[in-house]
């Protein structure tokens, strides 16, 4: 699976709701919509339970994100998770990932995070706050790392797209900005992201 997650769409759709069946609603519309990879967070109720009944549907690769321990990971696994994020770089999170034969994701912020993350064994980076800090800010951390497969998370719009994939992103995780128009909005918000990543690639 660790070369399977390559962001061919470039949208990594984040749900993180105040109830299951908000989480399930949006699930069903952004599936509908065209996304194929999407990441469940552990704050969300129910959340192991979603990765089980959407991890069975085909064509869609489904995730456990805010991971913050063993526990999380191992039962991610069990629900059926791919891929495993987490907002920081924990060499727990990450070794137990790699152990149950998940793609790590760890959230990195800094130089000595990148390093961090590597030595660990993460197969994919998450910058992130990826607004907060800038696509300036990534291309200065990326020269010393170079080849790696870079997700951008945190307040991405459509119009920052353009610089995120000149910094060297090749994926986008994105939560309220698809979601908070509610379900009935998913459809356009998701035409909208994949429009600009797919006109940023030149495709």
């Amino acid at each position: 699976m660790a070369n399977e997650l390559t962001f061919e769409s470039g949208l990594v759709a984040i749900i993180r709701t105040k109830t299951a069946d908000d989480a399930r609603a949006a699930a069903t519309a952004l599936i509908a919509a065209g996304v194929d990879v999407i990441e469940f967070t552990t704050t969300t109720p129910a959340v192991f339970d979603l990765i089980e009944e959407f991890a069975s549907k085909t064509g869609v690769h489904v995730g456990l994100g805010t991971a913050m321990n063993r526990a999380h990971v191992l039962s991610g696994k069990d629900a059926g998770a791919k891929f495993v994020i987490s907002p920081h770089v924990s060499q727990e999170v990450i070794e137990v990932t790699k152990q149950a034969g998940l793609i790590s994701i760890p959230g990195v912020a800094s130089p000595t995070d990148v390093a961090d993350a590597l030595r660990y064994g993460a197969d994919i980076l998450k910058f992130f706050p990826a607004s907060a800090l800038g696509p300036n800010y990534l291309k200065a951390v990326c020269e010393p790392f170079p080849g790696l497969n870079w997700m951008a998370t945190g307040g991405i719009s459509v119009e920052t797209i353009p610089d995120w994939i000149a910094a060297g992103v090749t994926g986008f995780g994105v939560g309220g900005k698809l979601t908070s128009g509610g379900v009935a909005e998913i459809p356009n918000r998701v035409a909208e992201f994949k429009g600009a990543i797919a006109t940023a690639r030149g495709k």
